[in-house]
C-alpha cells in the first residue's frame, strides 16, 4: 500500500515544529509513500476524507479487515506513537555474546568476549558458511535487527570495528533485507590491536572507505562513515587521513574515547595527553566528529569538546555492567556539549532497550547529584529520538510532516503502562515501561512490526541459527586462550 493510517491513544510528535512537549490524546498520522504526509488529533470527517481520497491504496494500520462506511471511525490503538528510536552507537556482532564473560573490565571483556567472537568468526567462516548455508555474519547482523526492532529503533549507528570491517557487504544485506536504517562507521587500527587486522599504511584504511563509499553512496538507507576504533589504537597518521577523507566526502566520523579508567589513564603515561586533548593536536575534533562514551574527562576535555562542537553519545547500560563509570552528563549541559543517550552493543549490554538506557541514564544523574529535578523523562526522551537523529543527520527522530515515516507504538494495556493519560504518558514510557511493549513498528513507511509479528524478517529461523552459531562458538571459546590484544600495553 502506498499509503497508510495510523490511530493511536496518545502521539507524541517531539517535534521542533509542533512542539517538542506537545502530548495529544487520539492522534492520527497519515503516511504517504515513504513520508508522513499529516499529524494531529483525531477528527473523524478529515479521516474520512483521507479515506474516500485514497480508496483501495490506503491501509489502516491495526484495522480488521473488511469494509469501513463513511460512518465508522478507524479503530483506536489502545497505544502511544512516537518516532522510531534513533540508536546512535551500537555493534552489530555482539548479539551472539550476551552474557559471556562478565564482571570484568572493558579490556578483559573486549579481548575475552568480543575479538574472540570476531576471531572465531574469521577463522572459521568457510566451515560455518557451509554448515548454515549463509554467511555467519549475516546470521549475527540479522539478529542484530531482531534486537533493535523488538525495541522500537529504526535507525542506527554502527561502529563496525574489527574482522567485521572486512564484513560491511553483510551488514548492508541484514538492514535491507530489515528495512532499517544504518550509518556505519568502518572500523580501524594501526597499533595495540590484534595484528591480524592492523591497517598500515595508512592508505589501507582510506582505500577500504573508498571502495565501500563507490559501492554504496546514494543507496537508500545508507550511508558509510570513517569509524576508527579507539584512540589508543590509531596513530596521529591513520587519524588525520581518516578525517580528510570524512571532510572531503562530507560525512560525520566517530570513535571511542576515554571509555575506561585505567585505558585512560595508561593512554595520559604514555602520551602525555588525554584521548581528547590527542585528538584536537591533530585537528580531529570538530561539529562533525562524535565520540562515543567520553566517561572520564578532565576540566580541559571539556573545554575542548564545547569547543570544537564534538558530540557524545553516552551508553548507560555498558558503561555500567563493565564498571567503566559514568560521565558528567551536568556538566556537558552546562558547557553547550551535545549528547544522545544509546545503548552499545548488545554484548557488553546484554540487550537493545533503548528506552531502559534511557532511564538509567535519568536515575543516575538524579540520584549522583542528589536532585530530582535533573533529567526529566522528556528530556531522556529527547534524546533517543530528535537528538540522536540530529546528530547523524537523518531524517527522522520526530513525527511531522515531510520527515520519513519512522514510527514505534508502545502498547498500553500491560499492567505496568495501566493508568496512562495524556499527562504521565511520558513519564510513563521512561520510568515504567520494560521497553519491550512495542506492539508496531514502522521504517520509510514499511509496516515491519505488526500487531507484535515480524514481516520482513524470519525471526525463528534467524533465533533458532544464532543459538547454534552461539553454541558452536562456546565450544570454539573452551579450547582457545584470548590474547590481551586490546588496550595501551606498550609504551611505543
Amino acid at each position: 500500500m502506498k499509503h497508510k493510517l495510523l490511530r493511536t491513544k496518545f502521539l507524541l510528535p517531539i517535534s521542533d515544529k509542533l512542539g517538542r512537549e506537545i502530548r495529544i490524546a487520539d492522534g492520527f498520522i497519515f503516511i504517504e509513500g515513504q513520508y508522513i504526509k499529516e499529524v494531529g488529533k483525531y477528527d473523524n470527517k478529515r479521516i474520512h476524507n483521507i479515506i474516500d481520497s485514497r480508496g483501495s491504496d490506503l491501509e489502516i494500520i491495526g484495522a480488521p479487515t473488511g469494509e469501513m462506511t463513511e460512518d465508522d471511525e478507524i479503530p483506536q490503538i489502545n497505544g502511544v506513537a512516537l518516532p522510531g528510536f534513533v540508536k546512535a552507537h551500537g555493534h552489530d556482532h555482539e548479539s551472539p555474546i550476551i552474557g559471556i564473560v562478565k564482571d570484568v573490565p572493558l579490556t578483559t571483556w573486549l579481548d575475552s568476549a568480543v575479538n574472540m567472537y570476531t576471531g572465531f568468526l574469521h577463522t572459521e567462516e568457510s566451515s560455518l558458511t557451509k554448515h548454515f548455508g549463509k554467511s555467519p555474519y549475516l546470521i549475527t547482523y540479522l539478529k542484530a535487527r531482531v534486537d533493535d526492532l523488538q525495541h522500537g529503533i529504526t535507525t542506527a549507528l554502527v561502529h563496525h570495528c574489527n574482522f567485521n570491517k572486512y564484513h560491511v557487504d553483510e551488514l548492508i544485506e541484514a538492514n535491507q533485507i530489515a528495512g532499517t536504517k544504518v550509518m556505519i562507521a568502518v572500523g580501524s587500527q594501526d597499533r595495540h590491536y590484534d595484528p591480524r587486522i592492523l591497517d598500515s599504511p595508512a592508505t589501507v584504511a582510506v582505500k577500504r572507505l573508498d571502495k565501500l563509499y563507490e559501492r554504496y553512496n546514494g543507496v537508500q538507507n545508507i550511508k558509510i562513515i570513517p569509524g576508527p576504533d579507539q584512540f589508543f589504537s590509531n596513530g596521529p597518521e591513520l587519524l588525520r587521513a581518516l578525517k580528510t577523507w570524512a571532510q572531503e566526502h562530507n560525512t560525520l566520523i566517530h570513535i571511542h574515547s576515554s571509555e575506561e579508567a585505567k585505558t585512560t589513564k595508561e593512554f595520559i603515561e604514555t602520551y602525555g595527553m588525554t584521548p581528547i586533548e590527542y585528538g584536537y593536536s591533530i585537528s580531529f575534533l570538530d561539529k562533525d566528529t562524535f565520540v562515543g562514551h567520553q566517561v572520564h574527562n578532565t576540566e580541559n576535555d571539556l573545554k575542548i569538546l564545547a569547543q570544537t562542537k564534538t558530540k557524545v553519545v553516552h551508553n548507560p547500560l555498558a558503561n555500567t555492567i563493565l564498571g567503566s563509570g559514568m560521565p558528567p552528563l551536568q556538566k556537558f549541559k552546562e558547557r553547550g556539549i551535545e549528547f544522545a543517550i544509546s545503548t552499545d552493543g548488545s554484548g557488553s549490554a546484554d540487550n537493545q532497550n533503548i528506552i531502559n538506557a534511557a532511564r538509567v541514564a535519568a536515575q543516575y544523574q538524579k540520584a549522583y547529584h542528589q536532585d530530582a529535578t535533573l533529567m526529566t523523562a522528556q528530556d531522556a526522551l529527547e534524546r533517543i529520538t530528535i537528538i540522536p537523529a540530529r546528530i547523524l543527520g537523518f531524517n527522522t527522530g520526530s513525527l511531522e510532516a515531510g520527515k520519513l515515516a519512522d514510527i514505534a507504538v508502545v502498547d498500553l494495556s500491560a499492567p505496568n503502562l495501566t493508568p496512562t493519560r495524556v499527562d504521565n504518558v511520558v513519564e510513563n514510557l521512561i520510568w515504567a515501561a520494560n521497553g519491550n511493549e512495542i506492539q508496531y513498528v514502522i521504517s520509510n513507511g514499511e509496516l515491519l512490526i505488526d500487531n507484535y509479528n515480524f514481516t520482513t524478517l524470519k525471526i525463528q529461523d534467524i533465533l533458532h541459527q544464532v543459538q547454534e552459531l552461539s553454541e558452536l562458538f562456546f565450544e570454539y571459546k573452551s579450547r582457545i586462550t584470548p590474547e590481551k590484544a586490546t588496550g595501551v600495553r606498550d609504551k611505543t
